[in-house]
């Protein structure tokens, strides 16, 4: 079995989506500004926003986003720090060559490549 969908509750939908279109290549599946927003990855994982009050994720909460390769790891790391995102640099770690960078709907993404 395969975690094909998940629904994320934040604060406020716009910035959050369009973080995920900017650097994670999800399409709209609905119109902008309705509440929930689906969001859809090229390999078919569906991404749901909703808008709620007093959101909060566990500290160590976070959604991965692997990729083919440390170059890949590296060009979004680039992306999102150049676009002003407080982000660290990528690191290998026992899983992979990964960073975390929190997103504007306050809960964290993990980058990383095995």
């Amino acid at each position: 079995m395969e975690l094909k969908h998940l629904n994320l509750t934040v604060e406020e939908i716009a910035p959050t989506r369009d973080f995920l279109l900017d650097y994670f290549d999800f399409e709209m599946k609905t119109e902008q500004g309705s509440n929930p927003e689906v969001l859809v990855s090229p390999e078919g994982f569906i991404l749901t926003l909703m808008q709620g009050k007093d959101v909060t994720y566990p500290k160590t909460f976070h959604i991965g986003f692997p990729q083919p390769d440390t170059s890949d790891v590296d060009r979004i790391h680039e992306r999102i720090k150049a676009d002003g995102f407080k982000v660290p640099s990528p690191k290998q770690t026992p899983h992979g060559y990964t960073f975390y960078v929190k997103t504007p709907g306050n809960f964290m993404i993990e980058v990383l490549s095995h």
